[in-house]
């Protein structure tokens, strides 16, 4: 997608973080913006904020965990602007974690699998096929993460799992619209990152649907942004935060250059990736798992 200026763009998690900080970008762009988050008044309230910027932004409440809500923030992108051309599969939660992997509750495993790889699932099945039919210029952006896009961290299993299921699942969306010759429409895979991400992902829990409420209620795991900033900084007091602007700039560069890994170069992520792969190659038990110490915060 070579022009992003006039094109129409959906954002899932836009109404925060990294979702918030793309709309802005791709407003400030010239597109018009389609922002989707399950959370109202967070939406409206960041509809706002753009507006008073002078962006062009129309916020839909979607729950990309329903298919059918999906096709509705399709119907109302469709319905509002004609068209849509750049989709970033974004919302995405944190469980929780702390506990070992067979003690998770099926409600953990399902609401986290339902956000974080059906989201995306359900954005692809929606919206490819229409820009497959405007025969138009179109891209699509999920965003995943170093932590089981690379290799897992150790207390966060089921986030590992779903977002290493995301590298998976764009890299089979890229070799299909390749394999039919659907060169005009591009994908990506969204790395955030290096550095630390000022988000609202660790906070999921506080926003937990009664759908996935727990058997047995916990706190385990109910961090804050603060909580986990200090854990990590306790891991590396050399840890670097990296603006979610600067997420946002990689993103509308990777698209109008057609970049599928958006994997800003980093040592630590290098370094991993070579002992996961030389693991692999070699046969060898892995050795490569990214740590943190929870003991920081009680």
């Amino acid at each position: 997608m070579k022009e992003l200026r006039g094109r129409v763009a959906v954002v899932t998690g836009g109404a925060s973080g990294i979702g918030l900080a793309m709309c802005q970008r791709f407003g400030q762009e010239g597109m018009k913006v389609v922002m989707a988050d399950i959370v109202p008044e967070r939406l409206d309230e960041s509809v706002d904020l753009l507006r008073g910027e002078g962006l062009e932004v129309t916020g839909v409440v979607t729950d990309v965990t329903k298919l059918e809500s999906v096709e509705a923030l399709a119907e109302a992108t469709l319905s509002t602007y004609g068209g849509v051309h750049l989709v970033c599969n974004n919302a995405g939660i944190g469980p929780g974690g702390q506990v070992a992997l067979w003690d998770y509750e099926p409600a953990d495993w399902k609401w986290c699998l339902d956000v974080n790889v059906y989201g995306v699932a359900w954005g692809i099945k929606t919206f490819v096929p229409i820009m497959i039919a405007q025969g138009d210029e179109g891209h699509v952006v999920n965003t995943t993460s170093g932590n089981g896009g690379i290799a897992p961290m150790a207390d966060t299993p089921i986030y590992s799992v779903s977002k290493a299921a995301v590298v998976t699942m764009s890299e089979a969306l890229l070799l299909h619209l390749r394999t039919r010759g659907l060169d005009r429409i591009g994908a990506s895979v969204l790395f955030p990152g290096p550095g630390m991400l000022r988000t609202k992902l660790f906070e999921a829990w506080a926003t937990r649907p009664d759908e996935y409420a727990r058997e047995v209620e916990r706190t385990t795991g109910h961090f804050t942004y603060d909580d986990v900033e200090k854990i990590m900084r306790a891991a590396n007091p050399d840890l670097e935060v990296t603006p979610l602007e600067e997420v946002a700039d990689r993103v509308a560069h990777a698209v109008v250059h057609d970049q599928f890994w958006i994997l800003p170069p980093n040592a630590q992520s290098d370094e991993t990736m070579r002992k996961r792969y030389e693991s692999m190659r070699d046969r060898r038990n892995p050795d490569y798992f990214r740590e943190w110490n929870p003991d920081v915060v009680k």
